[in-house]
Order: structure tokens, then C-alpha cells, then sequence
């Protein structure tokens, strides 16, 4: 079986010049047509608002637009919306990995549109009385499917159908369909196309049969206002010439309007700086991927390491964290990892010539590092800083510092005794946590630390600096200042709050320096308010502590307890549930409420940081499973199965709800009593709605879709990680064939280097085990490409033109 696969990731970074001309309250959501996944925290009194906020998600549905919205928020009124960027799904690869300013284009109601029309045509021959013949058109509107949501509820949708030409515009209605997104009209309509000769009965309009070039079928979706005016949800149109004497089927993308999203003045809204990278992987089944597979796993054992595989693939990655993700994902997935960052973590040594700027770039080794410990150091993180975190952002303390910033009544040493306070508190709390370090990072910091030493022998500070710039700076220090980035927190922080983290990672980073504070290096802060701090830290147990710890956490004795004694938080956010009618009287509707996720239990609360309302044990959860819209007329609605009536739930977009099924899923994959099936809707008024059966105690219908993975640490798809490294090799095919010719002009001329050439920037070791890898590449990515080709020939002769399967094919501009 072939999985197309979508992934986002990228940065918002800022707007500048945005109207109104003064200073706002400004936020940017990211939409997926007209559906809201992602919002960063509110910038407060700004004219160009800097957001500096990254964003990653899988993308569980398909969609046309990708948008980034700017909004003025206002606390009384609706925010409103300024103005957007929206990009078509298949011009995203014109700016994956660049960045750019975009201009914002005004938000227009005729332009807000999402979904697809099921539609069939069909001209039929009709001979009158007297014997003459003309035509009629037969419109068949089918459905619809993913129509937007108005004001957060679905839609009463319904379509008008035209014939449309120069001197005539035939109308007709459909019925409305009730809170619905995926209406189900079917509804026929029939148009008089060309009149018969004997045709004598005046009107407005004759149509003649060659003017069936200029006409064309119109569908416009809407939404029933009932009291107010109705919402234009988009349009399709159908030239009837296409159509001629064939039956004519298909899926048709909704469309903006003709006029939306024009205007004169769209220079005057400002712009947006991003950085966007989607990517759409088909993952074909795995024994196709052995060969490239195994050519990458074998990375570490190859001399010199840059003539490996793996080296390779990030040499002709224009940006290097593009191949850093899948290339640390796949070895990670085969506990291939430590070998492979030893290997390019001493190839980096080699150049460095000094060692207190030992491992400071962004070299493969480096990144490699950093993705490492954001993979599996999440649960490290979670124990060791969320306690501290949630203090800080839920009873803030003022800690501003600097006297330039200093609000009025503020009092510098009261706030830098706060600050001294939660300093302390997260340095102790980091130091004291090796035994919660996990062990595949205590073995790569080992693998540094001796390497550092190899490399600077008459240097005592460096072997610990070497793991310090990674832990504290790397790792803590960033967590610290983003927390909700790292998952320890489920909202932005505030500005103050935002402010107070940034002290506390300044002074985390400086405190993890090995030796900053020893070798006196306060001098070289450019804030003198952040040297005045510091001078209450100079003292021995500050060095010791951290140095105590750098040995821990770099020790290959396994750091990690058999048996944690406190559960591991994984998730939390703020959805909405059905009542579950556990008492008779019980009104079952949707509520909001604060749902929480760890290792041991599934909770629910009124409201964040309440006492828990309903708890499921994680062992008590049979299976976790989407649930049909057409349940409760609601989108994004999944269900927990349980010892007692199923939980409905429904999260506030797609994304939402795939990475809440994921954790639910992965948490409970050892549970022994897991169902093998399930029921897709809701029991509702006697029946299940899926098959009818009329017992509630009837076994499901539908077979489970969660699989039990096979790495049951850490959550790593291998033949994705792969497909995504294959895409990478076929995309810079060009550097690939460059640096082969390199090999081959190094191996021929010996001579010296003259001037600098076309592979100047690539490392190039060893040309003849360069050159023998680079013909393995070359070799099985012609493989890969063959093997795609047969698999879209195959996709498209047996998908139905303009079927569900491909449904961009009756797209109509």
C-alpha cells in the first residue's frame, strides 16, 4: 500500500508598515483554506510586530490555500482581520526554505473559500412533435465535501445552478441543507441548450447552436443567512463545450469569485516576513527502500565519514536542517545514531582551531545533536522543568532588570531578588536531574566529551564545555525561553512572563558555560545590568555543581530508572466533549473542558489546573478512533473507548485532533484488551448510525485503524524518513552529478589546487570513496524514480477521471 504524506514546518517571523497606522495589538493564525491550525502569541502595542515563532505540524487532510491571517485583537469587539497571505497548495514549492516578504492581500469574503462540488453533465438530443431536434443539458449536483465553518458551526448550505451566456442567465436552487459541511444535494436540473428550428415563441434571448460555444454552466455554493444576508462559499464553472454528446462526471474545487481578492490598494496593508517548507512524500511500502536504506545505515562504518551516504546528503542540501530531520529520525529509528555524531563531531574538530569556540556552529555534527535531544529529550524536559515553568508563568514575579525597562513603582533589587530566586530554582532543578537524563543522550555526550579531550588534551575545561554547549545551551536554555515550543506549556506566554524567561535562559546559559564564570568573563556582557547579576553568582558551589553534573549526564552508566515514580505529562489543551449521559437526567450536549493526557491516566477538567471530573485509566482504553462528521453535524471529532460509554470528543481543528488521537494512540499501544473493531458514528435514538444494529452492545463494524508500532520508545515512521531523504537526493540531482565530476577531476590531477573551482565548498576526503558512494546514490535513486513513475501511471489509469481519488482533475479555473 502507497501513503501520500503531508508535512508543514517553517517561521513566522514579522510584519512591517501594517494598517492602521498605529500602535496595535497584533497576532498571525495559519489557515488551511478557511481553517485555523496554528496562532501565535500577541505582540502588544506594535507597528511591526516581531513573532519569531516556528511552526511544524503533519497535515491530515487536503487542501488548496495555505493562508497566514494578521489580526488587530481587540477585547471587546471581534479581532479584526487585517489583511492575509494566502498561497496555492502547488506554488508552495516556489518558497519551501526560503525566506520571504510577502505583501498582504486584503481579506475579501469573496475570496475566503474551501471545498469541492461533485458534479455530472449530460447533454441529451431531443426530437420535438414535429419532428425537429434540440438539445438539452441535464445538471446532476451530487454533494459537496469540506465546505468551511461559519462563526465555529457548520454551515446551512446550499447551491444555485446557472446556464450562463451572453444574452442569458437561466437560475435554479437547490434545497438547504441543514448544519452540515458535506451536504448531500442530489438534485437534477434541466436548461433548453439550442432551440429547434420551428422555435417561434418571442423572448429575450435566441439561442442559436453555435452559440453553444459561449455558454457555461455556474454552481455557486452559499450559506442560508435565514435573518441576515447569505455567505458566498465559493463557485465552479463548466464551459458546455467540453461536453459535446458525452456524459461528463467529476470532483471541481470550489473558486473564489472572479472580483475577489482584487484591489488597487493592497501595498497599503503591509507585509509578512516567512519561512515556509511543505513537503508531500508518497511512501511506497518498504522493501522498495532497502537498498538506500542500508546504504545510510552503513554511514559510520565508512573512512573517511565524509565519503559516507549520510555526509553526502547534507553536502548537497542547500540548507542543511533539511537533511538533519529524516537522516537523525531514520538512524535514531536503527540505534545507529551515536556512532554516525562521533564520527562528524570529529571531522568538525578538525577544524576547529580553538578551544573555547569548540561545537559554537551550525555544523552537521551540531545539528545533528540539537534534533537528537529534541527527540528524545522531551519526557527529560517534561520532568525536569515543567514543575518550575508553570510556577513562573502562573504566579509571575516581576524580574525586570534593566533600568531602561523598569516600569513606574518598580523596584530593581526587589525584582532581582525574584529573578535570583527562579535562577536558582531552575539550576537547581537541572543539576540535581541526571538520573533522568536519557541514556542514548548521556552516550553521545560521552562520545564529545572524549573526543574534545582528544583534540585539546592540554586544555582541563574543554571536555566539559564540549557537552555544556549543547545541554545548557543547546537544550535548557532554549526550552526555557520557548517554553510552549517544547511542549511544557499549552499557551504563549505573556510579555512580562516572556521577558522573565529570557533573563532566566541568559543567566541558565552563563551559569552552564564551563569556566565563564571562573575566568571571569562578566566583562563581555554587553547588558551591565546582567554583569551587576551576576556578581552575586561568583562562588566555588555554582562551578562544582555544574561540573558534577557534566560528568553525570556524560557517564555511559545508564542514568534512567527502571520505574519512574511520578506519571509523564504528554499532552493537554482545552477541547470539547459530549456528555456521556452517565446519570438519566443528564443533558447530553458539548461542553468545553480542559483534557489532559499523561502516562497513567486520560482526564478532563471544568477548567486548567481544577481538580480532574472524569478520569480513564490509560490501560482502561480499548481503542482511540476518528468518528463521522455526519455523528453529531461536527468536524474534528474523534472517540476514546472505554470500560463505559464511549467519550466523544472534538478538537478545534485537524491538526489538533490527528495529534491528539496520535498521543492517545501511542500511549495505550500495550494495552492487552485493545479492540480489533470499532463503530465509525454514534449510537444515537436506538441505533448505531454506521450499521444500524440496534444493541448497543453489538460489536463494531469497521476494522481499527491504529497499528501497534515497532519502536514503542519513540514514535519514528522509517520508510517515511527514507522516502523524505530519497526526495532530498532527487531534488539536488544537479550537486550530486557536480560532486561526482569532482571526484573524478581530484582523482585524475594530483596537482595543486590553483584557483577555486564549482566543488570548492564540498569536503572532499577521499575522491575515490566519495566517487564509488556517490555511483551507489545515483544508482538506487534511479531505482527509487522508476519504481514512483509505475506507481503514478498505475494511480492515474485506475482513478476515475475526476473521481474522489484525484479529485483536482475537473478543477476549473
Amino acid at each position: 500500500e502507497v501513503r501520500v504524506l503531508q508535512n508543514l514546518r517553517g517561521k513566522i517571523y514579522d510584519a512591517k508598515h501594517l494598517v492602521p497606522n498605529k500602535m496595535r495589538d497584533f497576532f498571525c493564525t495559519i489557515n488551511l483554506d478557511q481553517e485555523e491550525v496554528f496562532r501565535t502569541q500577541v505582540v502588544e502595542k506594535s507597528l511591526s510586530p516581531y513573532f519569531g515563532e516556528e511552526f511544524y505540524f503533519e497535515i491530515p487532510r487536503s487542501f488548496q490555500w495555505l493562508s497566514f491571517y494578521i489580526y488587530d485583537k481587540s477585547v471587546l469587539q471581534k479581532d479584526l482581520r487585517i489583511g492575509k497571505v494566502s498561497i496555492k497548495k502547488e506554488d508552495l514549492c516556489n518558497y519551501t526554505g526560503k525566506e520571504n516578504w510577502f505583501m498582504l492581500q486584503p481579506v475579501d469574503s469573496n475570496s475566503e473559500v474551501q471545498g469541492k462540488v461533485h458534479l455530472e453533465l449530460k447533454l441529451n438530443e431531443l426530437i420535438t412533435d414535429n419532428g425537429s431536434v434540440c438539445q438539452q443539458l441535464v445538471v446532476h449536483i451530487k454533494e459537496c465535501h469540506g465546505l468551511p465553518l461559519i462563526n465555529g458551526q457548520n454551515c446551512d448550505p446550499y447551491a444555485t445552478v446557472s446556464l450562463v451566456g451572453p444574452s442569458r442567465n437561466d437560475q435554479k436552487k437547490t434545497k438547504v441543507k441543514k448544519k452540515t459541511s458535506n451536504p448531500q444535494f442530489n438534485e437534477t436540473f434541466y436548461f433548453e441548450v439550442t432551440r429547434s428550428s420551428s422555435y417561434t415563441k418571442k423572448s429575450q434571448f435566441q439561442v442559436e447552436e453555435e452559440d453553444i460555444e459561449k455558454l457555461e454552466v455556474r454552481v455557486d455554493l452559499w450559506n442560508n443567512g435565514n435573518l441576515v444576508q447569505d455567505v458566498f462559499l465559493g463557485e465552479i464553472k463548466v464551459p458546455v463545450k467540453v461536453l459535446r454528446n458525452d456524459s461528463f462526471q467529476a470532483w471541481y474545487l470550489l473558486q473564489p469569485r472572479e472580483n475577489g481578492n482584487k484591489s488597487s490598494k493592497t501595498d497599503d496593508l503591509g507585509s509578512l516576513r516567512l519561512n515556509i517548507c511543505y513537503t508531500e512524500d508518497c511512501v511506497l511500502p518498504s522493501e522498495y527502500y532497502s537498498p538506500l536504506r542500508n546504504l545510510l545505515l552503513k554511514s559510520s562504518d565508512v573512512q573517511p565519514i565524509s565519503a559516507s551516504a549520510a555526509y553526502i546528503l547534507s553536502e548537497v542540501c542547500r540548507d542543511k536542517y533539511d537533511a538533519v530531520l529524516p537522516l537523525v529520525r531514520l538512524l535514531l529509528h536503527h540505534h545507529k545514531l551515536v556512532p554516525f555524531v562521533a564520527a562528524v563531531a570529529e571531522l568538525d574538530l578538525k577544524d576547529t582551531q580553538e578551544a573555547n569556540t569548540i561545537f559554537r556552529g551550525n555544523s552537521l555534527a551540531t545539528r545533528c545533536v540539537d534534533e537528537m535531544m529534541k527527540i528524545v529529550g522531551k519526557h527529560y524536559l517534561k520532568v525536569t522543568l515543567k514543575p518550575v515553568i508553570d510556577e513562573i508563568c502562573e504566579s509571575p514575579k516581576p524580574c525586570e532588570i534593566d533600568p531602561i525597562k523598569l516600569r513606574e513603582g518598580d523596584n530593581v533589587e526587589s525584582n532581582m531578588d525574584n529573578l535570583r530566586y527562579y535562577v536558582d530554582k531552575v539550576f537547581r532543578e537541572i543539576v540535581q536531574s541526571s538520573i533522568s537524563c536519557p541514556t542514548l543522550m548521556c552516550d553521545v555526550f560521552y562520545s564529545l566529551r572524549h573526543l574534545a579531550a582528544k583534540r585539546f588534551p592540554n586544555d582541563p575545561h574543554v571536555q566539559y564545555s564540549a557537552v555544556s554547549s549543547f545541554v545548557f545551551l543547546r537544550f535548557f536554555a532554549v526550552a526555557v525561553v520557548s517554553p510552549h515550543t517544547f511542549h511544557l506549556r499549552p499557551h504563549h506566554p505573556d510579555a512580562q512572563t516572556s521577558r522573565t524567561l529570557t533573563l532566566i535562559s541568559k543567566a541558565i546559559q552563563t551559569l552552564g558555560s564551563w569556566g565563564s564564570l571562573t575566568k571571569s568573563k562578566l566583562s563581555s556582557f554587553k547588558e551591565t545590568f546582567m554583569c551587576e547579576f551576576f556578581k552575586t553568582f561568583q562562588e566555588e558551589k555554582f562551578t562544582e555543581s555544574v561540573k558534577k553534573f557534566l560528568d553525570d549526564v556524560s557517564s555511559t552508566e545508564s542514568k534512567e530508572p527502571s520505574g519512574l515514580s511520578e506519571p509523564v505529562h504528554l499532552k493537554e489543551g482545552e477541547m470539547y466533549k459530549r456528555a456521556q449521559g452517565r446519570t438519566r437526567i443528564g443533558k447530553k450536549n458539548f461542553k468545553k473542558r480542559w483534557f489532559c493526557l499523561t502516562s497513567r491516566e486520560f482526564t478532563y477538567h471544568k477548567q486548567q489546573d481544577k481538580e480532574p471530573i472524569f478520569t480513564i485509566p490509560i490501560k482502561n482504553i480499548l481503542a482511540v478512533e476518528k468518528l463521522d462528521e455526519s455523528s453529531f453535524n461536527k468536524k474534528n471529532m474523534f472517540q476514546v473507548l472505554h470500560g463505559e460509554k464511549p467519550l466523544y470528543i472534538q478538537a478545534n481543528n485537524c491538526v489538533e485532533a490527528s495529534e491528539w488521537i496520535e498521543a492517545l494512540c501511542r500511549v495505550t499501544r500495550c494495552n492487552q484488551k485493545r479492540l480489533s473493531f470499532y463503530h465509525p458514528s454514534a449510537f444515537l435514538n436506538g441505533n448505531w448510525l454506521c450499521c444500524k444494529a440496534t444493541m448497543e452492545s453489538t460489536v463494531g463494524c469497521a476494522r481499527c485503524t491504529a497499528d501497534v508500532p515497532a519502536d514503542t520508545q519513540i514514535e519514528i515512521d522509517g520508510d517515511r524518513e527514507t522516502e523524505r531523504i530519497y526526495s532530498l537526493f532527487t531534488i539536488n540531482r544537479s550537486k550530486l552529478q557536480k560532486l561526482e565530476e569532482a571526484c573524478g577531476s581530484i582523482a585524475v590531477y594530483q596537482g595543486p589546487q590553483k584557483e577555486p573551482d564549482d566543488y570548492s565548498n564540498f569536503t572532499i576526503e577521499d575522491s575515490v570513496a566519495t566517487f564509488h558512494t556517490l555511483k551507489q546514490i545515483i544508482d538506487i535513486v534511479e531505482k527509487l524514480n522508476e519504481s514512483h513513475e509505475k506507481y503514478q501511471k498505475k494511480r492515474s489509469s485506475s482513478a476515475k477521471y475526476g473521481s474522489e481519488e484525484n479529485p483536482i482533475v475537473g478543477k476549473v479555473s
